[in-house]
């Protein structure tokens, strides 16, 4: 379906939508061998999320999973770059078409060289603007905690993190102690087992 029928994900319900995005991850974007994380820290597996949220089909899917799982209460989006930036874009495109006002925000790593000098490109938004922190795959939750520190520090209200993927290295604790919600639409069991699964046929 994933090949024959591009319009998988505009088309199916979002049961059917998460376990194709599953397959498209396992296809596109995990990887096994020894690889070398931006965390420091050693693995036996990668994961390269750009290649699924950068992908026209992946990217729609992607946005449509994560919108559904925002409260409304929550009106922008926003991420680390570079990882988050698609994820960030595709949330706001989808959430348009579907009535829904989520402002996107990207958060730099260093602040601008030049101009304003900021670490938050995108619309400036009311003091307190409630504001969600997306991620592609979280490790230990470092970078997306950046995102969450910048932002507060904007003036904004950071409640919660949500991401692809979670690896289960620590990420979900360390939102915990800072009193952040965290959600994954996968762990990284989901991925190996589906992995599994398909290359075993």
């Amino acid at each position: 379906m994933l090949i024959s029928d591009p319009s998988w994900a505009v088309q199916a319900d979002l049961s059917r939508l998460h376990d194709l995005l599953l397959d498209l991850l396992c296809d596109r974007a995990y990887r096994e061998g020894d690889f070398l994380l931006s965390s420091g820290q050693r693995s036996t597996y990668y994961i390269n999320g750009k290649q699924v949220t950068l992908h026209p089909q992946g990217a729609v899917a992607v946005g449509r999973l994560l919108a559904a799982r925002l409260p409304q209460e929550i009106t922008a989006v926003a991420g680390l770059t570079l990882g988050a930036d698609p994820i960030v874009t595709a949330v706001s495109v989808v959430a348009a078409y579907e009535g829904r006002q989520l402002t996107p925000l990207i958060v730099r790593k260093e602040a601008k060289g030049h101009g304003t000098q900021a670490y938050i490109e995108g619309p400036e938004l009311p003091a307190g603007t409630a504001i969600a922190v997306l991620e592609d795959v979280v490790t230990t939750g470092s970078s997306a905690l950046k995102a969450v520190a910048r932002l507060r520090d904007a003036g904004y209200v950071v409640d919660r993190v949500l991401s692809l993927v979670d690896r289960q290295q620590g990420g979900a604790e360390l939102y915990a102690k800072e009193g952040l919600i965290f959600d994954a639409l996968y762990r990284i069991s989901d991925l190996q087992q589906r992995y599994q699964e398909l290359t075993a046929r």
